[in-house]
């Protein structure tokens, strides 16, 4: 498995990173993203679809034939410890954390994502697993390859927006993403993005983390909608998503076709 961390040199150098998300965990695709040359890093949305270890690390293997591509796995809010060390177990190098509700959630996460050392404070203990060859890498090397991993939060329930400026204070957070879905049901107004309480909430938190020196990422479906976030500053994107984009498909070509069709 390779040390290099593109999304960590990416962020440490202050450049801008562009990302994508699959649900699918087949290495073809991940060739297939890696091939055009245009993503930083794959995000596994797999908080959304389903997985198992033996996958995982067939994801980070077809991840690893692209110098300039790294990975991102979204994981479900439990076992947030488990699920991290696996991912990061798997080669997938950095960790985008779900339905953070509390300052304490927040710690447990980023912990979930350091190292067991005085230094990182972290639950990410030794391992024979794919990101130490098994049992190749000296130990030294790995601590090193964990402490690059790239620390996300998502800020998508009232209670971490509360208290997203404590959040945001925590060592070894690198990035936060509003989520308005749960953000909505989390103040009684599922599936309602456009109103005044939503927007606001997102405007809140992609400010306060610019101010605070956190990355705040955002999703996108089409990089037009880029421009008022990159006027804010905001540098890190997350674009498309492969569900949606076969469901678009199906239903722009295939309900054209029917047309003509006559049906």
């Amino acid at each position: 498995m390779k040390s290099r961390n593109v999304l960590r040199e990416l962020l440490d150098a202050g450049k801008p990173t562009i990302g994508t998300h699959v649900f699918g965990i087949w290495p073809g695709m991940v060739e297939v993203i890696g091939q055009t040359g245009s993503m930083d890093y794959i995000e596994f949305s797999g908080t959304y679809a389903p997985h198992d270890l033996l996958t995982l690390e067939n994801f980070g293997r077809a991840v690893d034939l692209f110098d300039d591509m790294s990975s991102l796995m979204k994981l479900d809010q439990e076992p947030r410890t488990y699920l991290a060390v696996r991912a990061l177990g798997s080669g997938i190098q950095n960790l985008l954390f779900a339905d953070v509700r509390s300052v304490e959630d927040a710690k447990h996460a980023i912990a979930s994502g350091q190292p067991d050392t005085p230094e990182g404070q972290g639950l990410v203990g030794a391992g024979m697993r794919r990101d130490v060859g098994y049992v190749h890498k000296s130990m030294q090397e790995y601590v090193d390859d964990v402490e690059k991993s790239v620390v996300a939060l998502m800020i998508e329930k009232k209670g971490a927006v509360d208290n997203l400026e404590e959040i945001l204070e925590l060592p070894g957070l690198d990035m936060v993403q509003f989520g308005a879905g749960d953000y909505s049901m989390s103040i009684g107004m599922p599936g309602n993005y456009d109103h005044p309480d939503v927007v606001n909430a997102e405007m809140h938190t992609i400010k306060t983390a610019i101010k605070m020196g956190v990355r705040p990422r955002v999703e996108i479906l089409r990089w037009e909608k880029a421009a008022p976030y990159i006027e804010m500053g905001v540098k890190d994107f997350c674009i498309g998503v492969d569900v949606l984009m076969v469901a678009d498909f199906c239903k722009d070509q295939g309900g054209a076709l029917a047309k003509a069709l006559g049906q």
